[in-house]
């Protein structure tokens, strides 16, 4: 174990380790960048920096195989290079601090840069004028959305993440009388109605509008221009025989309805949603345009925001580069439509936020004290000694 743990010190504390780690961490900029044309800039984050290793397709046999480390491993490899080279290479001194200072901000940047990473959701707010909403969606994530309408003052809704209908488990959840069971699921597709196609295939629905439509799978898309639209069937099965099997989908704007120990359930497959302890009410929108053109020049909405638990109850102004920051989210004006009767708020809830902004100054402050105490060196060299004279 001794011999083990000094090769691991001696392999962290390498010189080339950094040195190879930084070349690979260009080359996978360089190549990120270079492939933003064709993913867009989510998909290149996603393949690229939030991912361990990078794969591609192996001709002919339809499997993927490493070819790259991704960013998720570059970082894990380059923090205990530079924890490890730091503690071994330096001893601590008020000249010093100043390095010890950089090389802590550089670990809390790497630090923050992950935990941004898996922890940041990036969703959007639709407010019509006049209208409230207390959740936001989110751009890319789907949910399946179960929801009881039986009770006319509020839905009681369960959500199923959708990775959970790529597997082949069957899904069981407290509040439903039924299960659910995943049959097939397309991460990107179109749908047509079967009466205008020549052949269709059999469908794999049995209930709801889904023997009416041919679901068509179509390759995923990264480009921003461009949006998924999942598609799924899954299959109710109760204690006593199956509900039916359903076609859910994206672009079916509303609900299928399912009436079952007579209470009348929905099922929808939606944008994931992340709900608020407060309400958003759209009370105004102005958009401001340069004279004589059709550039924006100012967007702005007027937001009543009222919490739950009736402590906050107040109007605000977003605008660009003016965020509201509230319940541990940043709302920022994104944009508009529906002729400015909707206004766009982009959500973004990052826990660690603050890591990255703390970094940077602890990178300055370290930087300017070892700048300082080679300053000062420098001139007590330069200053001229004070000579002897000798007794007459």
């Amino acid at each position: 174990m001794k011999d083990l743990g000094k090769h691991l010190l001696g392999f962290f504390n390498s010189l080339r380790l950094t040195v190879v780690l930084l070349i690979l961490s260009i080359l996978l900029i360089f190549a990120a960048t270079l492939d933003q044309v064709h993913l867009g800039i989510w998909g290149v984050q996603e393949k690229y920096f939030r991912s361990f290793l990078i794969y591609a397709p192996f001709r002919g046999t339809g499997l993927s195989i490493p070819i790259f480390p991704g960013g998720y491993l570059l970082a894990v490899l380059l923090l205990p290079n530079l924890v490890v080279a730091h503690f071994l290479r330096f001893r601590w001194s008020i000249k010093k601090s100043g390095i010890w200072l950089t090389h802590l901000g550089l670990i809390l940047l790497l630090v923050g840069q992950g935990l941004s990473g898996m922890l940041q959701k990036d969703n959007q707010v639709r407010i019509d004028v006049g209208s409230s909403r207390r959740y936001s969606e989110s751009f890319r994530e789907t949910e399946l959305a179960v929801i009881d309408v039986s009770n006319p003052d509020y839905d009681d809704v369960v959500a199923i993440p959708v990775a959970l209908l790529q597997g082949k488990g069957q899904i069981q959840h407290p509040k439903l009388p039924f299960s659910i069971r995943p049959v097939a699921y397309y991460p990107n597709a179109q749908m047509r109605a079967r009466s205008q196609m020549p052949s269709p295939l059999p469908s794999l629905a049995t209930a709801g509008v889904g023997p009416e439509v041919a679901v068509e799978p179509a390759p995923v898309t990264y480009k921003t221009d461009e949006a998924n639209f999942p598609a799924a069937y899954v299959e109710l099965v109760a204690p006593e025989a199956s509900l039916g099997t359903y076609l859910v989908s994206t672009m079916m704007v509303e609900p299928q309805a399912i009436t079952y120990q007579g209470k009348t359930w929905h099922i929808v497959l939606r944008a994931e949603r992340d709900y608020f302890p407060f309400s958003l009410t759209l009370k105004k929108f102005t958009h401001d345009i340069y004279p004589g053109t059709d550039i924006p020049k100012d967007f702005a909405s007027t937001i009543q925001l009222k919490s739950d638990d009736g402590r906050d109850d107040r109007e605000v102004r977003i605008f660009m580069n003016n965020p509201l920051r509230y319940g541990g989210r940043a709302f920022y004006q994104a944009g508009y439509s529906n002729n400015d009767r909707t206004s766009v708020l982009q959500v973004v809830s990052n826990p660690s936020w603050l890591v990255p902004y703390i970094s940077c100054a602890l990178i300055a402050l370290g930087l300017a004290i070892e700048f300082g105490v080679h300053l000062i060196g420098f001139f007590r060299r330069r200053s001229p000694k004070p000579s002897k004279i000798p007794n007459p």
